[in-house]
């Protein structure tokens, strides 16, 4: 079972201070990009993959889809998605990403933000995703990027010459790393690009886009924090199709 880290009580209040948890979707500076990696809504089946407070879910509904299953291990998560959406064709079910089972050919679209890296068994899941998917199913997502999640330390180092840098340990050792993020012992599962997209392509999609997340320069003029971003990738956006 992966790691349910949403429900304990100082994560839980720590992730809900957060921006993208605040204003939604307008909050994560990454989402335009994956917005523009989206096919059109309308008519869609919609799976929204670790959907935390359902802000996709209902954006969907909102741009046209016809149905959206939103799943999340965490209980405290779909209690507030629940509460917050109020439309029939919206689902919320507590799901085990490490163990997802679907009906085949069941969704025309499967979403998933920042969710993926908590998964120990990626080959599993996207094998399970792509049975789940329609024939010309997308799958679009967003997981922590490789290099972001292998720092040698949690922070910046100051180089000789004044510059920041952001050293990586041991890159190409894939498996478990324990940080401390928003609560101690927040365990994610490092896996490079190349593993990420080759169990894509071993689970039979195609793959259409891949981006390395860098904020724009206008989001950087309007939140200075993001600056630090232009130094490595914080996110890694992948769209595929089945």
């Amino acid at each position: 079972m992966a790691q349910n880290i949403y429900d304990k009580p100082d994560f839980f209040a720590g992730y809900s201070r957060l921006g993208r948890s605040v204003r939604g979707l307008e909050g994560a500076p990454e989402w335009p990009t994956l917005r523009a990696m989206l096919p059109t809504m309308r008519g869609l089946r919609v799976l929204d993959l670790g959907c935390g407070f359902g802000w996709f879910c209902r954006w969907a509904r909102e741009a046209g889809a016809s149905s959206v299953l939103g799943l999340d291990l965490s209980d405290k998560m779909l209690a507030r998605a629940r509460a917050e959406t109020a439309d029939q064709a919206i689902g919320y079910a507590i799901a085990d990403l490490e163990h997802l089972s679907l009906p085949d050919g069941s969704f025309d679209l499967a979403y998933s933000s920042l969710a993926f890296h908590y998964v120990e068994d990626a080959a599993r899941l996207f094998a399970s995703i792509q049975r789940a998917l329609v024939p010309g199913g997308r799958l679009v997502f967003s997981t922590e990027h490789p290099v972001y999640m292998a720092p040698t330390k949690p922070g910046w180092t100051v180089t000789d010459d004044g510059r920041k840098s952001w050293p990586v340990d041991r890159y190409f050792v894939e498996g478990p790393r324990t940080t401390d993020w928003l609560s101690p012992g927040v365990v994610k599962h490092h896996r490079t690009i190349g593993t990420t997209l080759n169990l894509l392509i071993e689970a039979r999609f195609r793959i259409d886009r891949v981006v390395e997340f860098c904020p724009s320069a206008a989001q950087i003029a309007q939140a200075p924090a993001l600056a630090e971003e232009i130094e490595r990738p914080m996110f890694l956006l992948v769209a595929a199709q089945r």
